[in-house]
């Protein structure tokens, strides 16, 4: 499985990742403050369409390998975000981004693979290629981390990590 996100239109990239299950343990890393805080963002989920999530990504919890942190991060970062998707243990999406004019949408599809989960991550509507470039690093990077943490090992360092990716999608989004 090709760990990279795909362009599937001018303002859609799309992750793949199989975890080990079952699906219910993954909707939970999904869904759960506590277990969502090891691989993306803690917060409060109000899980119904319409309802409000809280996102808190403070890197420094992340399960990875330490590393510092840039300053500009340091001190967290917050997001307040609406549900638009929710069929547990199968579907979720959420709003995205700080800006009105430039909200985009987020959503996670879960399917069983045997004794695995097939997570397809799929981030809509991003205003423009920076916006789509500033995601897709991003994503890689706390998907990546996910997969480690379900099978038990820590992920190389987070910042380490999300800059070579995303010097990798610079390039790949030119030819895109």
């Amino acid at each position: 499985m090709d760990t990279y996100g795909k362009i599937t239109a001018p303002n859609t990239i799309r992750f793949e990742r199989l975890l080990p299950g079952p699906i219910e343990r993954v909707w939970a890393y999904l869904t759960e403050s506590e277990k969502r805080s090891k691989w993306l963002a803690s917060g409060a989920m109000d899980l119904h369409v319409g309802g409000k999530t809280e996102l808190f990504w403070l890197h420094s919890t992340l399960d990875a390998a330490p590393s510092e942190t840039p300053e500009k991060y340091a001190q967290g970062h917050k997001m307040v975000a609406k549900i638009t998707r929710c069929e547990p243990p199968n579907l979720l999406g959420f709003s995205w981004g700080a800006r009105a004019e430039a909200m985009s949408e987020v959503v996670f599809e879960l399917s069983e693979m045997g004794k695995d989960v097939l997570l397809i991550l799929t981030h809509h509507r991003l205003p423009d290629r920076k916006d789509l470039l500033g995601v897709s690093g991003g994503w890689h990077s706390h998907l990546d981390i996910l997969v480690e943490h379900l099978n038990g090992r820590t992920a190389p360092a987070f910042w380490a990590m999300h800059d070579v990716l995303n010097a990798e999608y610079v390039v790949r989004l030119k030819e895109s």
